[in-house]
């Protein structure tokens, strides 16, 4: 068997990539030390870790599902001859000595070697090379590479482990690093955090047991709970749910997502990048009109055409529309042809009689104006194809010779009946469109005018300019014409240049090495093989106007995590800032497991949960990490302030110690909890329905918890469960005080240190 890489993780993979986590090893370890001091009502928060990670797991493996059930309309096949009979098959159920019918547009799914026919092959998958490569009858085919032109029948020689099929996904890809800005952000918050919580667990412990003569329980509850505040557990958790739902949802709209944080990408991306054949139009190409030239002999035209269509190995779109257009013909037998390729841009086939046929672009086949009739088939956004003949020799490695123009053949290609709203969308969003295109460049631009694309009569003929000047005109024009596959990647590149964040849909083989380069890789499901296997997103339907929401997904997710964020790191900041305060001033550390468990589960989780799913089509103009920081680190001074202003009072004997039940313990969890709170408003402006209900149920519901948990405590459960006294008059005057401090101290802080620059935008992780 011919074993293809899948595109989704294992289930295993999802099971070990969620639980053996250094979030989960470091809680797991906090939770051993608390059962070893039997500290059994300070354990419930490795219920929420379970709870939080069998989430993830349920999330990733529905979105695995519709994945995999997706790829399997995507998925690529082969046509084999095998015993004399004709198959349309998986590519992984390709047997040795099966004979593959490969064509243009098809991607060699097994070593083998050609058996029959011509082909022109592409193997910068493999080389990096995108130069087409002539492979004769006796040569060897390599999986991964893609027929460019031409038809032949190949023999397999190598299947499974032995050949490069099973590498075909990987060697498409394996030159793009991550680029998930929020992965690698939370990967840097996972590094402090693990390189701050050992030494300050080991001496905050020490400090405990030596220097105050702790127990040996006061010591790890003490310390647990200083370790346990530092771990922001719930976001991973929220980026992967995020993630997953906008699979869920874009699944339903027939959008194959083959990279998880493609989604996330595409919300960074300020340029789209598409190509006129198959995105702006339908892709069903038809022949429009046949202009004879003067002179040109009607009867001997069609006999030239029918003979070479019926001979051809050309079996492109264009070709399609020929073939149903012009009746085939045996008047002529062929000698020799020169299959069509989007670098050379012309066919030729060689007849017995000495003359060479040709069907090509104008810039290739004419060397003289064209007459103003044909000019305004262009300028209607018509594509034209010249057909000519020669008896001199014709070499696709050489100029060609003068020829004989017999007609121009115009071709139509409807535009989508979306394409005006959704080039209306990108505008209004700022979302810069360039039509990347290999036609004339006035018949594109022409199509692009149509559809609405913005500054469509701004193009460029890039057959004119050196490749060296490509950086400099990347951002002046919206429609390149004439672009070769090197050309494509180059515009890619020079746009990345300026700072932009890309987007490129394709969908052949001239696609390639554009698409590799993108920051997100679209493919149209009715492209090649090829393109759909190097794609991060495949529109199965052909239809880009869903890419508007594919980027509200990306911008739900990476909007929503970003504010939330704001709120778990207010935990993780005065975590820190207190334990170094605590060590600093030989202090135990406030709180117990317990309550900090509270704060994870009512303000950080249950309204960032929920507000994960809201829609937020905002513009990214931020990073991940500084945005949630600055929106953080407000709240989580304040509450240092408002702690050191506690010992400073404790110092003078105004106040009494912390610890289990004291009155200093519920003063500061109370202060703790409203400066939450005030975050998670933060988090909900600008104020709608649903956030002020997660606002207002979010506070209500921290307080209710509280004074429930105090009321069962000594009439109802008769065991204390939050360690927390109940506050008398004097705290709770405390509490008003040390609130209305806390609140000051963020206000000035939010509009001073941290205040959001104006100027401020995103700088993509590349």
């Amino acid at each position: 068997m011919n074993q293809q890489e899948k595109i989704t993780k294992s289930t295993g993979q999802i099971l070990r990539e969620n639980i053996c986590t250094l979030f989960n090893l470091l809680n797991v370890l906090i939770a051993i030390a608390l059962i070893c001091v039997h500290a059994w009502s300070n354990l419930f928060f490795i219920f929420i870790i379970a709870l939080n990670t069998s989430i993830g797991i349920i999330q990733e493996i529905k979105a695995k599902r519709l994945i995999e059930k997706l790829s399997l309309l995507s998925a690529p096949k082969a046509d084999v001859e095998r015993d004399g009979e004709v198959m349309h098959i998986d590519i992984a159920e390709v047997e040795l000595d099966d004979i593959l019918l490969l064509e243009s547009g098809k991607q060699i799914c097994a070593d083998s070697v050609i058996a029959e026919g011509k082909v022109e092959v592409n193997e910068s998958l493999l080389t990096g090379e995108s130069d087409a490569i002539l492979k004769k009858e006796g040569d060897s085919l390599l999986s991964g590479s893609s027929i460019i032109s031409g038809k032949c029948r190949a023999k397999v020689i190598h299947v499974g482990a032995d050949n490069y099929a099973a590498k075909i996904a990987k060697e498409a890809k394996k030159s793009k690093a991550m680029s998930s800005e929020l992965v690698l952000s939370m990967r840097r918050v996972t590094k402090l955090t693990g390189f701050l919580i050992i030494p300050l667990g080991i001496l905050l412990f020490i400090q405990a047991l030596v220097f105050r003569d702790n127990s040996m329980y006061d010591a790890v509850v003490t310390t647990s709970a200083g370790l346990l505040g530092m771990l922001p557990k719930g976001l991973y958790l929220l980026i992967s749910i995020g993630l997953a739902a906008g699979i869920v949802f874009l699944s339903k709209k027939n959008v194959l997502v083959q990279d998880l944080y493609s989604l996330e990408n595409l919300a960074h991306v300020d340029v789209l990048c598409l190509d006129k054949t198959g995105t702006l139009t339908e892709g069903k190409m038809k022949v429009d009109e046949v202009i004879l030239f003067p002179g040109t002999d009607e009867r001997a035209f069609f006999d030239y055409v029918g003979s070479f269509l019926q001979h051809t190995s050309d079996n492109n779109a264009t070709f399609q529309a020929l073939n149903a257009y012009f009746e085939p013909s045996d008047a002529h037998t062929p000698t020799e042809q020169i299959p069509f390729s989007s670098d050379r841009k012309w066919s030729a086939m060689t007849f017995e009689d000495g003359v060479t046929f040709l069907v090509g672009a104008p810039e290739k086949l004419s060397q003289t104006q064209l007459p103003d009739n044909i000019h305004a088939h262009m300028q209607g956004g018509k594509r034209i194809l010249l057909v000519g003949i020669t008896k001199e020799e014709v070499s696709k490695d050489a100029p060609l010779p003068e020829i004989m123009l017999m007609a121009a053949v115009t071709i139509v290609d409807p535009i989508r009946k979306n394409a005006s709203a959704a080039m209306d969308y990108f505008r209004s969003e700022g979302v810069a469109v360039k039509i990347i295109s290999g036609d004339n460049p006035i018949t594109v631009s022409a199509i692009a005018q149509q559809a609405g694309v913005p500054g469509a009569d701004n193009y460029i003929d890039m057959s004119q300019v050196e490749d060296s000047r490509i950086d400099d005109i990347a951002e002046d024009y919206s429609v390149f014409g004439r672009v070769t596959p090197v050309q494509k990647r180059l515009l890619v590149e020079a746009l990345h240049k300026k700072k932009h964040s890309v987007a490129m849909t394709g969908d052949g083989v001239n696609d390639l090495l554009a698409l590799k380069e993108a920051d997100c890789s679209i493919a149209v499901g009715q492209g090649s093989d090829a393109a759909r296997q190097v794609a991060q997103l495949v529109l199965l339907d052909s239809d880009f106007s869903v890419l508007k929401d594919v980027l509200m997904q990306g911008r739900r997710v990476v909007n929503n995590v970003t504010k939330s964020a704001g709120v778990f790191f207010i935990k993780t900041i005065y975590s820190i800032l207190l334990c170094i305060i605590c060590l600093l001033t030989n202090t135990p550390f406030p709180f117990v497991p317990i309550q900090i468990t509270m704060i994870d589960l009512i303000i950080e989780g249950y309204p960032s949960f929920f507000a994960s799913f809201e829609p937020n089509p905002q513009k990214v103009t931020t990073r991940f990490l500084p945005e949630a920081i600055r929106r953080a680190a407000p709240n989580a001074i304040a509450i240092t302030v408002c702690f050191v202003l506690y010992l400073i009072l404790h110092f003078c004997g105004i106040l009494g110690a912390t610890g289990e039940n004291t009155q200093a313990n519920a003063l500061l969890y109370l202060l703790i909890g409203m400066v939450g709170i005030y975050g998670v408003g933060k988090m909900c402006v600008p104020f709608n329905k649903l956030r002020t209900f997660l606002f207002v149920t979010t506070g209500v519901g921290f307080y209710a918890a509280i004074s429930l948990l105090l009321f069962c405590k000594d009439h109802i459960l008769n065991h204390d469960v939050l360690h927390m006294a109940i506050p008398s008059g004097q705290t709770m005057l405390f509490f008003l005080l040390f609130a209305a401090i806390a609140l000051v101290v963020e206000r000035i802080l939010s509009r001073t240190l941290f205040k959001k620059s104006r100027g401020e935008t995103l700088l993509s992780i590349r």
